[in-house]
């Protein structure tokens, strides 16, 4: 079997698997319940998935309880110090079991293309396709447990500029990844804890390409503690590790800083202080980050 029919048959597997766990719906009245608490859904993070600004959560996107479906889109804009991302996309939760997600990415080089011979304001396109399946636990009602929720999950990311992504060094310009995440909520203490483990093989998020000569898919961690101010506002931190794959430019472990507020269970916005690393020779790279997500 060729790697690229095993991706196809584990993605599949995936999405069966939750499909098969989720219980039929009894009236379409009832399809948006919004059954689930204020912030129990996360944001969307850079890639599309339920969580915070940089690392993924085993909890599932929107606000349907186990009965009901929740519906989100995003838009979120990342300025650093040389590049600017833009990311927009949107994600369903079907009965608080599955999720699935589409985000699309440009990342705009402006006077740093230049000095990268790319031009300036060059712009990298990628695609980010996600699937994630809620195992077992339950971060909410689970309080009386120490198990955590637990959750499966992929992505396929396509990035655009095929050529130029082999060109710096990368041996492809799409691939798979694949994800174990675990959360728990503790509402004594107002405390979201969150912790993923991620196969990779992505050059800075997939937007520099995949793997190298070298080097291949490899494990990777994402953090994230968050704290509830009021049942409305999140103040947290995420650090998340990240592959050092290609020869040309080294990359390093992000981390963010961020407060999210929710309106109400349709509209949240999230700010954030980030740090990136290097990115492409262009020296550390910080900034500001906001999202919006509104959905129902």
């Amino acid at each position: 079997m060729s790697l690229s029919s095993f991706h196809k048959r584990l993605a599949k597997t995936v999405i069966i698997s939750g499909v098969l766990l989720v219980p039929s719906v009894a009236s379409a009245d009832d399809l948006f319940d919004q059954g689930k608490l204020v912030a129990t859904g996360g944001v969307s993070q850079i890639e599309g998935a339920g969580g915070s600004g940089l690392s993924t959560w085993a909890l599932i996107t929107g606000y349907g309880s186990d009965r009901g479906v929740g519906l989100n889109a995003h838009h979120t804009t990342a300025v650093l110090s040389d590049f600017t991302l833009q990311a927009t996309g949107f994600s369903v939760g079907l009965y608080d079991r599955v999720e699935l997600s589409y985000t699309h990415h440009w990342f705009n080089t402006r006077d740093a293309g230049g000095r990268l011979g790319l031009g300036e304001g060059y712009v990298f396109d990628q695609d980010i396709i996600g699937a994630k399946v809620r195992l077992f636990g339950n971060a909410v009602y689970d309080q009386d447990k120490l198990l955590p929720q637990i959750a499966v999950g992929m992505t396929y990311k396509n990035n655009k500029e095929d050529a130029l992504v082999r060109a710096l060094g990368a041996t492809d310009n799409d691939s798979f990844e694949y994800y174990l995440a675990a959360t728990k909520i503790l509402l004594d203490h107002s405390l979201i804890i969150s912790a993923t483990a991620r196969l990779t093989e992505a050059n800075q998020y997939g937007l520099l390409g995949f793997g190298s000569a070298t080097s291949g898919h490899s494990l990777q961690g994402e953090f994230s503690l968050a704290y509830m101010i009021t049942p409305n506002l999140v103040a947290g931190l995420d650090y998340r590790t990240k592959p050092d794959n290609l020869a040309f430019a080294r990359e390093q472990n992000a981390a963010a800083a961020y407060l999210a507020y929710f309106f109400n269970k349709n509209i949240s916005v999230t700010l954030a202080a980030l740090d990136l690393g290097d990115i492409a020779l262009q020296g550390r790279q910080r900034g500001a980050y906001f999202s919006l997500q509104a959905g129902f």
